[in-house]
């Protein structure tokens, strides 16, 4: 989600938290940008709109479960404790409805770069953040001429080599972390690549961002799972194949 942000999409986000009701709702990391708010504050209404949202979820029933990611690390330091209906946690199980049990966690963990040298992270994000302002003014103009949106990141992730090398070698480290668990697959964010797909037998999902991609990892009511592109259903004005009030379980 990446609130705190100027390339967070929270007008996107919230449609989408007003659009779906869930029994469980994962937040799988970096729901607060912590590395970009002790640098500049940047807090609008929107974002405060897209957290009074959320508590208000939890107070009409909805578990809420929080996974801290590397941007909201500071949360790891409270450890495993339940609000209420808030469950702050490392990392969970979510057991699907066809009985199918899926580790899911962040990711960050996982990523040599954060784990062993995090001064080249902080250098990584700062060039992320530089290009998504540049992606924010191209698609600005791309709307003024009435095209849709397009990701330059996302363009240059699948193109550039290395981008999709450390994507692979990320996936099949994640994979290995669901058989140590002994569980069917993973769900986690980390990459900002929404993906679902099939690794060595395991199931593998990333739910992807509120940044670039606009995606929601969810799970319908017979256990199947399916990634939402918010910004083409809102385009589109179209329901989805199950009508979005039946969600038993959404990850975001």
């Amino acid at each position: 989600m990446h609130l705190g942000t100027r390339n967070c999409h929270a007008d996107y986000l919230l449609d989408f938290l007003r659009s779906t009701e869930s029994d469980y709702l994962y937040l799988v990391g970096d729901i607060v940008d912590g590395w970009q708010l002790t640098k500049s504050w940047y807090w609008p209404q929107s974002h405060n709109d897209v957290a009074q949202k959320l508590l208000r979820k939890a107070r009409k029933g909805t578990q809420v479960i929080l996974i801290p990611g590397n941007h909201d690390e500071f949360l790891r330091k409270f450890g495993k404790h339940d609000f209420g209906r808030v469950t702050l946690a490392p990392q969970v199980i979510h057991t699907l409805a066809d009985g199918k049990k899926l580790l899911v966690l962040h990711g960050d963990q996982f990523d040599s770069v954060v784990k062993f040298a995090p001064w080249l992270a902080h250098i990584g994000d700062e060039a992320y953040e530089f290009m998504l302002s540049v992606n924010r003014l191209f698609n600005q103009l791309r709307a003024r001429l009435g095209m849709s949106y397009w990701s330059i990141s996302a363009y240059l992730k699948h193109k550039v080599k290395n981008a999709v090398n450390f994507i692979s070698a990320f996936e099949n480290i994640v994979i290995l972390a669901a058989k140590r668990h002994h569980v069917q697959g993973v769900v986690c964010g980390h990459i900002h690549k929404a993906e679902m797909r099939e690794i060595d037998g395991f199931l593998y999902c990333n739910d992807g961002d509120w940044v670039e991609s606009c995606t929601a990892l969810v799970e319908h009511p017979n256990g199947r799972l399916e990634i939402l592109h918010w910004i083409d259903l809102m385009k589109a004005k179209a329901p989805v194949s199950v009508p979005i009030e039946e969600i038993e379980a959404v990850g975001v």
